[in-house]
């Protein structure tokens, strides 16, 4: 097949090679002049009719407004695909704009990071079955090798894609979380010398293996103490949305919603709410504080 693929980035630019290995003809295209083409206008004028444009934009904004821009430039019959990490609420808006136009939507979650070049990617989306059918040879080739089902699903109507990457993501959180939290524990003082090795017995045969494991294993024989890093972790959304979905449900979610709130906490240089503890065990029961640049260790007396 041709396509536009709009966004080379460490995603985008990845794909795009992966997709030109299996044969197909990619036209790329970046804001900062890195594609094949110098402008959407450009891009759509390459391709031929009906076209297949594959977007790879940050969530919010530049995904709308690059849908915005793409509506404007293309023709019915042409097929737009978000496989960003779009909250799901935008797909529908944005298949409803195009669809005023003929141009079909499919917006399509998308796991694999940078290893997705060589291993494949992860593929979740969602759209009409016609759709889908007719992408099927970008999918196939951007899934790992194996049965398409362990690498591809169609997971519903516009909006399933991106649902289902959503969770994928929350689920995430939740499984670094676990393995951080043994990390930490293995590495607090007992009787283990050697954490990495641990975690990477731990690759092969145990319950808990997985590839989240062997890139935990990879990064401590890099920097076994991981001294190189500080403890501030970002999130990129999609755990947010994964627990107000949680919440709009009533689906209990403690795991995902605990790993999410970890990220916060480690932002914080000094928590507040635990300076409000530390003040209210010192009023009611006259718990020792720390002064503001101690550190120390009280031992637990209750409360």
């Amino acid at each position: 097949m041709q396509l536009g693929m709009v966004g080379l980035g460490r995603m985008g630019g990845n794909m795009a090679e992966r997709l030109r290995a299996a044969g197909h003809e990619v036209v790329g295209y970046a804001n900062d002049g890195s594609g094949d083409v110098a402008s959407l206008d450009e891009l759509v004028k390459t391709l031929t009719a009906p076209r297949t444009i594959w977007l790879m934009v940050p969530a919010g904004e530049a995904t709308n407004s690059t849908v915005t821009a793409l509506a404007d430039l293309l023709e019915a019959g042409d097929l737009v695909v978000d496989g960003g990490n779009s909250k799901f609420t935008d797909d529908a808006v944005h298949a409803e704009l195009l669809d005023t136009l003929g141009v079909r939507y499919v917006d399509c979650g998308v796991s694999g990071g940078v290893w997705g070049r060589t291993e494949g990617y992860g593929l979740m989306a969602g759209g009409d079955a016609a759709d889908i059918e007719r992408l099927l040879p970008v999918f196939d080739a951007l899934r790992p090798e194996g049965p398409r089902e362990e690498g591809f699903v169609h997971a519903g109507p516009v909006g399933a894609g991106h649902y289902a990457k959503m969770v994928h993501n929350g689920v995430e959180y939740g499984l670094m979380q676990a393995y951080a939290e043994g990390y930490e524990l293995l590495s607090a003082g007992g009787p283990v010398d050697n954490v990495g090795a641990v975690m990477k017995a731990w690759s092969r045969g145990t319950v808990v293996r997985s590839w989240l494991l062997d890139l935990m294993v990879r990064a401590l024989e890099a920097d076994p103490h991981l001294d190189q890093i500080t403890g501030y972790a970002e999130d990129s959304g999609e755990g947010r949305w994964t627990v107000d979905e949680a919440i709009v449900h009533a689906v209990p979610a403690p795991v995902i919603s605990a790993a999410l709130f970890a990220r916060f906490a480690s932002r914080q240089v000094d928590s507040p709410a635990m300076k409000a503890v530390a003040a209210l065990r010192a009023q009611f029961g006259g718990h020792a504080t720390h002064k503001a640049g101690e550190a120390a260790n009280e031992p637990p007396t209750g409360g």
